[in-house]
């Protein structure tokens, strides 16, 4: 059974995802928006969208779709957000500036933050004057903020209009307990954390720390799913919960572990992807300002499913030696407790493998609808019907639709050319003799099945004493023109009578 993560039994599960509009979707963002929505649809809770963009300076234009359309592809679905509407909005941080200054107010008026006018050059001299700087019970002092200064001579400074921010007064020497479903009790001493900014009067916005305290709070939030790299900040929102007087409705965390790199160290990022050849979004992406492109999952070939089976062994497993699941089978399955600690090694190959596996659970009917735009993108009219028939003989073969046209080109258009090593290798000296000889076994044929074709071959090549394996490869040369594909039999089927006899003839003219 799995542990009951409901510590208030009246409430109902609600957890986020919160992006912020800086760019493309990272895809250890996607894996933490999926363990977000195996966790909500399991405890029948709902899955908030929100976007935190109080840092105007990163803002970029056309992110927000972007990581919108990239859940629309993977069939992650939201409960309410922004673009899907609910009862908590606004959902854009951006909207809810009054509502954060009210929060700001109150701490200030309860002593748990003060005003800092320090300047960037003021702070920079104090990091040049005090090795390892920060800024803290120790040093705040030292420095221009409202502990420090008068109240006329703070009033002064907002009056001249001087930029201040806001500063979360962290007291020293108190044990913070951080409770996290897979790590256990986190236990940080508050003597390590600075007086983080949690509002600045430049753009009259809250900074991460502020704003999602407050929206979780205020969005009912029982949960917070999400990366490794955020749990240093959890010890301040607990503080900050705290100083709220808001203990009782404080959500629990469970800090997924780390995506690595393929190899050596450290976690994933874009170079890993651009040095090794995968995609790390899930969507191509053009950059506005650069123009450079990068590659998604979608664009590459990869079927949405086979990225969501891929992400969601990531840093966890059921515990069971199956590895292919549908969406609806992972929800059934996600236990929070099974994550591991320990970072995750970002597998490409193995993704490319699901690729392959649901290329084979898939329908030849569902694979040939994709694949016919390719067909016809190289000047082919084709029916349905025989797109097909040939992609039930290849599918095996390949790991993206999109590698069938290279390996199934052949059965569309007749070979130009034909493979020099092949020629050399499995052309002999008799061999337009006896295709010549195998082109009249097969004119004579009135039914041209895969089997009736076997049936008269076979006994053809025995009554004459010929190497099978001789007469075949070089059948293959003549239809293929390098010596892959199917078996014979159903190659020549699927051409017909006039068309093989055609491609046989044309190949004994040109290799003799």
């Amino acid at each position: 059974m799995q542990e009951n993560f409901i510590t208030m039994t009246e409430r109902k599960v609600r957890v986020r995802f919160a992006p912020s509009p800086t760019g493309p979707l990272h895809i250890g963002g996607v894996r933490t928006a999926l363990y977000n929505y195996l966790f909500a649809r399991q405890h029948g809770g709902s899955l908030v969208f929100r976007i935190e963009d109080t840092d105007s300076t990163r803002f970029v234009p056309g992110a927000e779709e972007y990581i919108l359309e990239s859940f629309r592809w993977l069939g992650i679905k939201f409960d309410e957000g922004v673009s899907f509407g609910g009862n908590y909005g606004p959902y854009r941080q951006s909207e809810r500036r009054k509502i954060y200054k009210r929060y700001v107010d109150e701490l200030l008026e309860k002593g748990k933050a003060y005003l800092a006018f320090d300047t960037p050059e003021e702070l920079e001299a104090k990091r040049a004057e005090i090795p390892n700087f920060q800024y803290d019970a120790r040093t705040r002092g030292l420095m221009r903020n409202s502990l420090t200064l008068s109240p006329e001579e703070v009033d002064a400074l907002i009056e001249d209009g001087a930029q201040y921010v806001v500063r979360f007064k962290v007291e020293p020497g108190v044990a913070i307990h951080v409770d996290d479903i897979i790590r256990g009790d986190v236990r940080i001493m508050s003597d390590i954390l600075d007086d983080k900014v949690l509002y600045k009067s430049a753009d009259e916005l809250p900074t991460y720390h502020l704003a999602n305290i407050v929206d979780d709070h205020l969005m009912e939030i029982t949960h917070v799913i999400r990366g490794e790299e955020w749990l240093p900040s959890s010890p301040l929102h607990v503080l900050l919960y705290e100083a709220f007087g808001w203990t009782d409705t404080m959500p629990r965390f469970a800090h997924l572990p780390l995506l690595l790199k393929p190899e050596g160290k450290g976690k994933l990022s874009k170079r890993d992807g651009d040095r090794l050849g995968f995609p790390v979004f899930p969507l191509e992406w053009r950059d506005p300002k650069s123009g450079e492109v990068s590659s998604g999952y979608r664009e590459s070939g990869y079927f949405p499913e086979a990225v969501i089976n891929f992400l969601a062994l990531l840093g966890w497993n059921p515990g069971t030696e199956q590895e292919l699941f549908s969406l609806d089978e992972l929800v059934g399955l996600f236990d929070l407790t099974k994550c591991s600690k320990a970072g995750a090694r970002f597998d490409y190959q193995k993704c490319i493998w699901f690729n392959h596996e649901y290329i084979l659970h898939k329908s030849s009917e569902e694979v040939a609808r994709l694949f016919a735009p390719i067909v016809a993108g190289n000047g082919i009219d084709e029916s349905m019907t025989r797109i097909e028939q040939v992609v039930r003989m290849m599918k095996d073969r390949v790991n993206f639709v999109k590698e069938l046209w290279p390996l199934c080109s052949f059965f569309f258009i007749p070979p130009t050319e034909y493979d020099e090593k092949t020629v050399r290798k499995r052309w002999k000296d008799n061999s337009a003799q006896v295709m010549g000889e195998l082109a009249g076994v097969l004119e004579g044929l009135d039914d041209f099945s895969i089997e009736s074709q076997e049936r008269e071959v076979m006994a053809w090549i025995e009554r004459n004493g010929y190497k099978l394996g001789d007469v075949m490869n070089a059948f293959r040369l003549a239809l293929v023109g390098i010596g892959k594909g199917p078996g014979m039999f159903d190659i020549s089927a699927f051409l017909g009578k006039e068309e093989t006899l055609s491609r046989l003839r044309r190949a004994i003219e040109v290799l003799k």
